[in-house]
C-alpha cells in the first residue's frame, strides 16, 4: 500500500488485538467461526440434492426443500416435508414397479396395471376417490401412466398422484412407480391431484427424474 494512502486496516486493527483480553479474542474467533459455519450451511441448502439408484433399473432424479426418509417396505426412495405441526406437506416416493408378462405394447399395459394399482389405493387410504388416470407426459423421453386421487393420509385430505414409468427397452416389464402427495393448501398453484407436480417442490423431482 502507498505511505499516502495510510495504514491498512490490518494494521490499524493489530494494536486493539493484541490489548484485547485473551477471553474476547476468543470469543471473536468463535463468533468468527460460528459465521463461517452458518454460511456453509446455507449454501449447502440452496444446493439441489440428489438420489441415484443403480441395478437393472437405474434412475435419479434432483430434489429441494424435501428431506429424506424410510420408504415404505420394499420401496427405493421417499423424500419429504412437514409443517411445523408435524403435519405431512409434500411427499415425493420412488418405488419399483413389475408388470406380468404380457403381449402387445407397453401403453396398452399399463391402464391394465393401473386398475390394481386403484384397488390399492382404496385399501390403503381411507376416503379415498378417484380423480382421473390416463396417459402422462412429464418431457420428451419420460412418457407414462398416471392416476391422480384424494384420499385421507395421517388423519388429513392429500392430494395424490401416482405416475408408472417403465425403464427403457423392446417390451419392458421393470419400471418405477413415482407416488407424489401434497397438501391441498401446500401451493397456491396446485388446485387439483393432476397438477401434483407441475408446480411448487414437487416439480423438481419429477421432471429431473431419468432413467440410466
Amino acid at each position: 500500500m502507498k505511505p499516502e494512502y495510510g495504514p491498512s486496516l490490518a494494521r490499524l486493527l493489530a494494536g486493539p488485538w493484541r490489548a484485547a483480553p485473551l477471553l474476547v479474542r476468543a470469543a471473536v474467533l468463535a463468533a468468527a467461526l460460528a459465521l463461517v459455519l452458518a454460511l456453509l450451511a446455507l449454501g449447502l441448502t440452496l444446493e439441489n440434492a440428489s438420489y441415484t439408484h443403480g441395478g437393472s433399473v437405474a434412475f435419479s432424479f434432483e430434489y429441494r426443500d424435501l428431506y429424506r426418509v424410510a420408504p415404505d417396505a420394499g420401496g427405493y426412495v421417499k423424500v419429504q416435508s412437514r409443517y411445523a405441526d408435524g403435519a405431512l406437506k409434500y411427499s415425493y416416493a420412488a418405488d419399483p414397479l413389475l408388470l406380468p408378462r404380457y403381449a402387445g405394447a407397453v401403453q396398452g399395459e399399463l391402464p391394465l396395471y393401473a386398475n390394481g394399482l386403484i384397488a390399492t389405493l382404496a385399501r390403503r387410504y381411507p376416503r379415498f376417490a378417484l380423480r382421473g388416470e390416463g396417459k402422462a407426459k412429464v418431457n420428451n423421453t419420460l412418457i407414462g401412466y398416471e392416476v391422480a386421487f384424494t384420499a385421507q393420509v395421517e388423519g388429513r385430505e392429500m392430494y395424490g398422484r401416482d405416475l408408472m414409468f417403465m425403464a427403457p427397452g423392446e417390451h419392458p416389464r421393470a419400471g418405477v412407480l413415482v407416488a407424489m402427495l401434497s397438501a391441498p393448501n401446500a401451493s397456491s398453484a396446485v388446485l387439483s391431484p393432476l397438477e401434483v407436480g407441475e408446480s411448487g417442490v414437487l416439480l423438481r423431482p419429477l421432471k429431473t427424474f431419468t432413467f440410466g
